[in-house]
């Protein structure tokens, strides 16, 4: 396979026309929609009424297709009203995906001058012993509904100025929006006179996820989404000994301790629990408060809640809107039964709006055991629960009991405390968090999580070696040869 040079990955990230595409508008999955003049951005992306689903160099249909694979490296994004119209979240959190996108490509753009191995002293007069980094080849990426644009964007901003070709499979439920970024993407990269098929896509379902996963020539597998799905994917790949990244569930926890500032408090659970309608692997499920304040943040929470404005994701004044599908409001019903029936009293919300979509309210849950079956469940809703403790010990057990581990916060103004939650004996989550919520992450941190979180990393810091394979080099520059261990030949 061939590879691009970082130069040329600079010039591609760098070039004016992705900056230019990004700020255009996306997509819709209608016949009907995409000839209304209300939706006539639609055509700008470049969409139809028919779209064709696989992309290798040409459009073709939707098919089994995952045999035709050419290098990488590029970086675009669909639009803002493409996401919320498609995805459902709200207008501003969906610019805040396409603008992570062209962050994180400015980001690699950076990275792309300091990518290296070391230079190690030898044990040997006359070698130099160095660490060489090469591209994996091919990188496979696989993502979830929730955020159809920057978790592929994390992933082939990094995976190209490490020299990779990308193919992607995005969520079926979003598959305009695949098409309409890998449409920039292929523009850009062909306007650069590099194939377009080095970043290529494919839709469908889980069968072609499965072919992903087990064909040899994916030398990496980038999987976001549940854990359930999350396993399997995983055998899969190590069946053949390959290499995954897995980004799967998250059932994350805030500790509000007694000396905790409730003004950052308050709208940090509440973004933290309703943000995306719930629809965030990072969303805050469980609020650990201290029993000192217990009644008087669920008093404020719930003021808070009804204060949000629910509406139209494509208007920009709404908060709060829709969750994905009918089926995420039947698993928030679901849910919102089972946590009465542990003995769970909703204080807040827990009912479907009687209004065109698919609207629940915003949940806040009391009075559960923090060892109920219900609580340790990721429920992918906006349903939060909400328990007391009383000792640190407590606080910090309770976050690290749940099988996942994404994403926690505490809130307090102990120094100590601050410490020993970022310590050995404090929080066991792969994003650990202070006076902050629990959603949101920056690009230069490495983000993921442990345990049935999968334990991948993705984005800043040095997750970019997961996109890279590393040998060890010696090299002897003299006309002797030492041998291991003292051995000599006579």
């Amino acid at each position: 396979m061939q590879h691009l040079s970082f130069a040329l990955s600079r010039h591609i990230l760098l070039g004016k026309r992705i900056l230019a595409s990004c700020k255009r508008p996306a997509a819709f999955m209608s016949t009907l929609l995409i000839n209304q003049p209300q939706y006539a951005w639609l055509k700008d992306l470049g969409l139809k009424e028919e779209n064709e689903g696989v992309y290798n160099g040409i459009w073709g249909g939707r098919g089994e297709i995952v045999t035709t694979y050419c290098p990488a490296n590029a970086e675009p994004i669909a639009s803002v009203r493409q996401v919320s119209l498609e995805m459902g979240k709200i207008f501003v959190e969906s610019a805040g995906e396409v603008q992570e996108y062209i962050d994180v490509c400015d980001y690699a753009v950076g990275l792309s001058r300091m990518i290296g191995g070391p230079v190690l002293p030898s044990e040997r007069p006359g070698h130099a012993l160095i660490e060489q980094w090469n591209p994996v080849g091919l990188v496979g990426i696989i993502t979830a509904f929730n955020f159809p644009v920057a978790v592929y964007g994390w992933n082939n901003a990094i995976a190209m100025i490490c020299g990779n070709a990308c193919l992607w499979k995005g969520a079926p439920t979003t598959s305009l929006i695949s098409v309409a970024v890998t449409k920039i993407v292929a523009k850009v990269l062909e306007d650069n006179k590099v194939p377009g098929a080095v970043c290529s896509l494919i839709c469908g379902g889980a069968d072609i996820g499965t072919a992903m996963a087990r064909d040899e020539r994916v030398g990496l597998l980038s999987f976001t989404g549940s854990t359930k799905v999350g396993k399997q994917v995983a055998l899969m790949v190590q069946e053949r000994f390959g290499r995954s990244l897995l980004e799967l569930g998250g059932n994350n926890a805030i500790v509000v301790f007694e000396d905790a500032d409730l003004n950052l408090v308050i709208p940090s659970a509440l973004f933290a629990a309703v943000g995306t309608a719930g629809q965030r692997c990072t969303t805050a499920r469980r609020l650990f408060l201290h029993e000192s304040i217990h009644d008087e943040v669920v008093e404020k929470l719930a003021k808070a809640y009804a204060q949000i404005r629910i509406g139209d994701p494509l208007d920009s004044t709404t908060l709060y809107g829709p969750l994905h599908t009918k089926q995420a409001v039947m698993m928030f019903l679901d849910a919102v039964e089972q946590a009465k029936q542990q003995g769970g009293s909703v204080v807040y919300g827990g009912k479907v709006l009687n209004r065109p979509g698919n609207y629940v309210e915003p949940t806040i849950v009391t009075g559960l055991p923090h060892n109920a079956s219900i609580v340790h469940t990721e429920t992918f809703a906006p349903i939060l629960y909400v328990l007391k403790f009383k000792t640190e010990e407590e606080g910090f057990a309770w976050n690290n009991e749940v099988k996942q581990g994404l994403s926690s916060s505490i809130f307090t103004r102990d120094l100590g405390r601050i410490f020993r939650w970022l310590g050995p004996k404090g929080s066991d989550c792969g994003v650990v968090n202070v006076n902050i919520p629990t959603s949101g992450a920056e690009i230069g941190g490495a983000f993921g999580g442990e345990k049935h979180t999968g334990g991948g990393r993705e984005s800043g810091s040095d997750s970019w070696k997961l996109y890279m394979r590393r040998s060890t080099c010696t090299i002897n520059y003299t006309k002797d040869l030492p041998l291991a261990q003292g051995i000599k030949f006579q």
